[in-house]
């Protein structure tokens, strides 16, 4: 008998027979469980503070359940604010600059990945340096052109400028590195042309890497505040964190409904956070994106 007590691990439990936690792993879980509940404690206050009235906002100390439910704030914020309008133009500009992105950052990268020229390292490594630029640092010069070329005020001006990403360079090109070159040598002995052997052969293998990118562009561009408020001078083509500031600036500033605004806002990026974790999760491993 003490000698199968003996011979029983550290983590054994002596009345069911099953194996007990280890302290550590109920630790992490503590610490992982506290980090989550400190980044969803804003969320989770926008949300219930969405339904309160102005008086209730302006509670001190606040309560954290709304006294008096409230939906007609969502109600007014899609009627009054024009609301629609901003939704609809997010998405347009969110949709339309993300296949951009996908379209230029994949043929870059298949260049820098399965041509050898010389400069194609260096031309890689200076792609991959400017992410260390601030926006604000090109800001001007990239505004002049935007301007020269008249897309001022206009969805194109919204949309074509942030589509080159050296970040999608970097994650498509890390991820088609994998790509076997016989692949494309053989199609290249079957006829195939360039723009074919693109399409038919590096697209469908790239497609985990391109969902990432896809998830990440659309994350930018629907979070993007300090381009469209330089470029979008008109209300009618203001995105929702443009909308939304507008909304803050005002004299006498409608809390509750724009808690309400910035919940439906938040609402399309969680619910595809959501449904494509797994990809997300799956797609930066393979690429080996740190």
């Amino acid at each position: 008998m003490s000698t199968q007590t003996a011979a029983r691990p550290s983590g054994w439990h002596s009345t069911t027979g099953r194996r007990a936690p280890a302290t550590g792993s109920v630790v992490r879980g503590t610490i992982l469980a506290a980090g989550a509940l400190a980044i969803l404690a804003p969320v989770v206050w926008a949300a219930l503070s969405s339904f309160k009235t102005q008086r209730e906002l302006a509670q001190r100390p606040p309560s954290p359940l709304p006294e008096s439910f409230a939906p007609d704030n969502y109600t007014q914020a899609l009627g009054e604010f024009s609301f629609g309008q901003y939704f609809m133009n997010s998405v347009v500009v969110t949709v339309a600059a993300t296949a951009l992105t996908l379209l230029i950052n994949s043929m870059a990268a298949y260049a820098l990945s399965k041509y050898n020229f010389r400069g194609r390292d260096t031309l890689f490594l200076i792609t991959l340096s400017t992410i260390m630029i601030p926006i604000q640092v090109i800001l001007l010069p990239v505004y002049q052109v935007v301007a020269n070329l008249g897309m001022v005020n206009s969805y194109w001006g919204l949309i074509i400028p942030p589509a080159a990403t050296p970040t999608g360079v970097f994650l498509l090109r890390q991820y088609m590195l994998s790509i076997p070159d016989e692949l494309i040598e053989a199609a290249r002995i079957d006829g195939a042309g360039e723009f074919r052997i693109f399409r038919k052969i590096i697209i469908p293998l790239s497609l985990p890497a391109l969902a990432v990118l896809a998830i990440f562009s659309v994350i930018w561009r629907w979070n993007d505040f300090l381009w469209p408020l330089i470029v979008a001078q008109r209300e009618s083509l203001y995105t929702l964190p443009v909308a939304l500031a507008q909304f803050n600036s005002q004299l006498v500033v409608p809390f509750n409904l724009v808690l309400a605004m910035s919940v439906l806002s938040i609402l399309p990026v969680i619910i595809i956070f959501l449904l494509l974790q797994r990809q997300i999760v799956t797609g930066v491993a393979q690429t080996g994106l740190k």
